[in-house]
C-alpha cells in the first residue's frame, strides 16, 4: 500500500518522523483456531531503527476507503538476518482477514513511530501484569526484558487456545481469567486479588495492557486506590471493541 493511500493518518506520522518500510511475508503457521504466525523480512528496518524490547509497529491494511492500521508488536526480531515473526489473534476485521490470508510472497506496508520502552526504576521485586491474546507478544518480551523479578500474570482469555505466554513456572504464576462482561470480571477479580501482593512488594511494577476500557479502569484503581506511583505503572489500551 502506497503512502499517497494512507490519508491524512499517514500524513501525520510522516511530520512526526516516522519511518516506512516494507515487510514481505516468508512463511505462515496456525496455532489453533484463534492465532496465526506470520514470518517475515523487515525490509531493512531492524537494522536502521535496532530493537528494544515491546517494540512494535503500525501494519497498513489493504481495504476500500478509509486506510486501515494496526499496532503489532515484534516476536523474536533477528537484526542480523532482518527477520521478525508477528502473532495475530483472530477475529472479525481487515488485519485479521489479511492474516487468515496472507500467503508467501505478500508483503504489506509498516510503519515506526511512537515505540518505546523505559526500563523500571527501580528495578522491580515483583511484576503484576493484565495482559490478554492481543498483548502476549508484549508480555512474553516484558518478562523477558526484567530478567528474574517473579511475576503474576492475570491473564484474560484461554492461555491454551494459542502459543503460550513465555513463563518460567519457578517465578510466574498465571491466572487464567475467562472474558466476562466486556472485561469487567477481570477488573473485579483484580481488585479482589491485588492489594495483598502489593502490599509485600517493596517495589511492583504494574504493566496492564488489555482492552482499552479494561485498561483504564485497572490503571486507575492501581494509582488512584492502591497509590503506585505512575512511573511503576504502564496501562496501555491494545484494542478497542467492535
Amino acid at each position: 500500500m502506497g503512502q499517497e493511500r494512507r490519508g491524512w493518518e499517514g500524513a501525520v506520522l510522516r511530520l512526526m518522523g516516522a519511518r516506512d518500510f516494507t515487510f514481505t511475508v516468508t512463511d505462515t503457521e496456525d496455532l489453533g483456531p484463534s492465532f496465526r504466525r506470520l514470518r517475515l523480512t523487515d525490509g531493512g528496518m531492524l537494522a536502521a531503527t535496532g530493537v528494544h524490547p515491546t517494540m512494535w509497529v503500525r501494519l497498513w491494511f489493504p481495504g476500500t476507503g478509509r486506510p486501515h492500521q494496526r499496532a503489532y508488536t515484534l516476536v523474536d526480531p533477528d537484526p542480523a538476518a532482518g527477520t521478525l515473526t508477528l502473532e495475530f489473534a483472530l477475529h472479525p476485521g481487515r488485519a485479521s482477514d489479511w492474516a487468515r490470508a496472507a500467503r508467501p510472497s505478500d508483503t504489506i506496508g509498516a510503519t515506526v513511530q511512537g515505540t518505546g520502552f523505559q526500563r523500571p526504576d527501580p528495578a522491580p521485586s515483583h511484576v503484576f501484569a493484565m495482559a490478554d491474546p492481543a498483548s502476549l507478544p508484549a508480555l512474553n518480551s516484558l518478562l523477558d526484558a526484567v530478567g528474574g523479578a517473579p511475576a503474576t500474570i492475570w491473564f484474560e482469555g484461554d492461555p491454551g487456545a494459542g502459543p503460550p505466554p513465555r513463563t518460567d513456572p519457578a517465578r510466574h504464576e498465571v491466572r487464567a481469567a475467562p472474558r466476562h462482561e466486556a472485561g469487567a470480571g477481570l477488573v473485579a477479580r483484580v481488585r479482589e486479588e491485588l492489594p495483598a501482593p502489593l502490599g509485600a512488594a517493596a517495589h511492583p511494577y504494574v504493566w496492564i495492557a488489555c482492552d482499552t476500557a479494561t485498561t483504564r479502569a485497572l490503571g486507575g484503581y492501581v494509582r488512584r486506590e492502591l497509590g503506585v506511583p505512575r512511573r511503576q505503572v504502564h496501562a496501555l489500551g491494545y484494542w478497542r471493541p467492535s
